[in-house]
């Protein structure tokens, strides 16, 4: 069964995008990014969506704010189905963003202005920290898959965020510990591609982690490191049947092909200058509870 999310997303225009500073293993502000690339590259992404049949909604870019084309990471957006209450339905603010609490505070001010979008397009919002005080959250860290929210923690996301986490959305948070430097974010190690398999990298994890990881998933995909870090495979968006990747070894485009995916390249080779490819450039908003993400009254960690 295909995937019942990731046909509609925000992006953020990269009309400043640029490296400011270092604050992972890609960044070095002595390589800057082709700005005009950058564009052409950013839109051929939106395009390649849209054409698989995906709405993508794009937030502009603050000029002070250089990553915030990693989209990815501005919050964890969540839909609540209607409910029927005396007869009839109620949708209780459905439509949901638990806005990140960025690690870096280089990266604070995006939150702040992507908060304005969604409420002015009529989403809730909440934090689990904010400025500075409380658990770092990045969305880039979590994915619904099978029975639970996966959630990396580590470098980005503070443990102290899975519980709060739970709690915010009623649901089972399974958190992972990630441990490789180059590998900070969940999305770099881990892409859900349909109700029983996902791209994994087990060498972003350790050993207990990469293994609960693996049990999880009912058929997984294994990419080694280097395949993770110099194509960027596991950080792909899926579209229904087709896996939208950055690059592709032979080895695991035959497997998806095989599993009935069909592969389309879609080069973003500046943006990995910044540590992101097309997943961190793109952040789905139509996960549903109850559908996508079971709801578990209270919430519930497991690591």
């Amino acid at each position: 069964m295909e995937l019942a999310w990731g046909r509609e997303y925000v992006a953020v225009a990269p009309t400043h995008f640029r490296i400011d500073y270092a604050i992972n293993p890609f960044m070095d502000p002595a390589v800057q990014p082709d700005p005009v690339l950058a564009m052409a590259q950013w839109r051929a992404l939106v395009a390649t969506l849209r054409r698989l049949g995906a709405r993508v909604d794009v937030l502009d870019q603050r000029p002070d704010a250089p990553d915030m084309v990693y989209a990815m990471n501005l919050g964890l957006a969540v839909v609540r189905p209607a409910v029927v209450r005396s007869g009839r339905a109620d949708d209780g603010g459905a439509r949901h963003v638990v806005m990140s609490h960025m690690r870096f505070p280089e990266r604070r001010v995006e939150t702040g202005t992507a908060e304005r979008w969604f409420r002015a397009r009529g989403w809730r919002t909440s934090y689990l920290g904010r400025d500075g005080v409380g658990p770092a959250f990045e969305a880039g860290d979590a994915f619904p898959c099978a029975d639970a929210l996966v959630v990396g923690y580590g470098p980005r996301t503070d443990e102290l965020a899975l519980k709060a986490l739970a709690a915010e959305l009623g649901v089972r948070v399974r958190g992972v510990r990630t441990t490789h430097p180059a590998m900070y974010h969940l999305d770099l190690a881990f892409c859900p591609l349909d109700a029983r398999r996902a791209i994994v990298c087990p060498d972003a994890f350790d050993a207990r982690s990469a293994a609960a990881l693996l049990d999880l998933v009912e058929e997984p995909l294994v990419i080694t490191e280097a395949e993770a870090l110099t194509t960027f495979c596991a950080n792909a968006v899926v579209v229904g049947h087709t896996v939208v990747v950055p690059g592709c070894p032979d080895r695991v485009r035959a497997r998806l092909e095989s599993w009935g995916f069909a592969v389309e390249i879609v080069g973003v080779s500046e943006f990995h200058k910044g540590g992101g490819s097309v997943r961190c450039l793109t952040n789905p908003v139509d996960v549903t509870l109850g559908r996508d993400l079971p709801l578990v009254p209270g919430g519930e960690v497991i690591v």
